[in-house]
Order: structure tokens, then C-alpha cells, then sequence
């Protein structure tokens, strides 16, 4: 099982019937305004019994569509640096280098990108000289990075989890 907060690395692929419907949709539009509202004012906003707004909302958590998680500030946690770390793998490691970066409890974000990337990694740290640290001694280590750049956060102007479903 993931621990709270990640997710899986690779999601269980949709079967046939496991369609997310217009009901499932407007349930995940709730909880992304509020992931703390109780399953009666869901079920009463959308006419639908609580059981099936329980039953629906576990059955999109079990399949990896959803995720209930407190979202925190981490410069109030005094995590006073965050970056995003553009790696490029030696060819044919994306995949190997994705999953081992993956690991490392304070990466919060693997992406495999194409352009000028293989991967996007975003870390958050208490201060430069543990990120420098991270870049050093574990990132650079890894077999198949070739090289990286790191971009620094100066100032997060958007961050958003209400992209809706459309």
C-alpha cells in the first residue's frame, strides 16, 4: 500500500466499466473545494444518498483516480526551499532513473517530460545547504543521471488542486 500523501508509482490502468461518471466527477469537484466536507452535504448538494457518495468516493480512492490529503504550506512548516530539478538520463535509464528518484522521501513530484528534460523533480528543503546536499550526494549518484539544473523558487504565485474535471 502507498504511504499517505504519494502515489502510486505507476496507477492500476482502467478496466472496462470503470468509467469515472458524471456523479463520480461531481463528487471529486466537491471534495477539491473541500476535501473535508462530509458526505452528507455532498449527498444532500447532489440529491444522492450518503452510501453512495461513501461507496463512490472509495471505490475512486482504491482505483488511484482520488486523493483525500491535508495539502500544507511548506514555508510554514520551515521548509524555506523548493525547487524544480530538470535531470537528463543517460539513454534508455528514464525509466530506472524516474522510479529511483522516486524514492527519496523528500521529492514530492517525478515527472518524465520530452524537451530539454528527461524528468522534472520537485524537492522542498529547509534551507540551500540541504538541497545542496540532496543534489550532491543522492541525485548526482543515481546511475543513469547525466547531468541536472535546478530552479530555485523565489516566489510561489499560483498553486492550485481545483482544476476541476472538466
Amino acid at each position: 500500500m502507498t504511504e499517505p500523501g504519494r502515489s502510486p508509482a505507476r496507477p492500476v490502468p482502467p478496466r472496462a466499466g470503470d468509467e469515472v461518471s458524471s456523479l463520480d466527477k461531481r463528487i471529486i469537484e466537491h471534495l477539491q473545494q473541500d476535501g473535508r466536507r462530509p458526505f452528507t452535504q455532498i449527498a444532500a448538494d447532489l440529491g444522492v444518498s450518503e452510501a453512495a457518495v461513501r461507496a463512490r468516493t472509495n471505490r475512486l480512492v482504491e482505483r488511484g483516480i482520488l486523493q483525500v490529503v491535508g495539502v500544507t504550506d511548506p514555508l510554514k512548516l520551515g521548509f524555506h526551499q523548493q525547487a524544480m530539478i530538470g535531470v537528463r538520463c543517460e539513454r534508455n535509464e528514464i525509466l530506472e532513473v524516474a522510479d529511483a528518484v522516486s524514492e527519496f522521501p523528500e521529492v514530492a513530484y517525478v515527472v518524465i517530460t520530452a524537451g530539454a528534460f528527461d524528468l522534472l523533480v520537485e524537492v522542498v528543503y529547509e534551507n540551500n545547504e540541504a538541497l545542496l546536499s540532496f543534489l550532491t550526494e543522492k541525485l548526482r549518484a543515481v546511475s543513469g543521471v547525466r547531468d541536472t539544473e535546478t530552479f530555485v523558487y523565489l516566489r510561489m504565485v499560483k498553486q492550485t488542486y481545483q482544476w476541476g474535471t472538466r
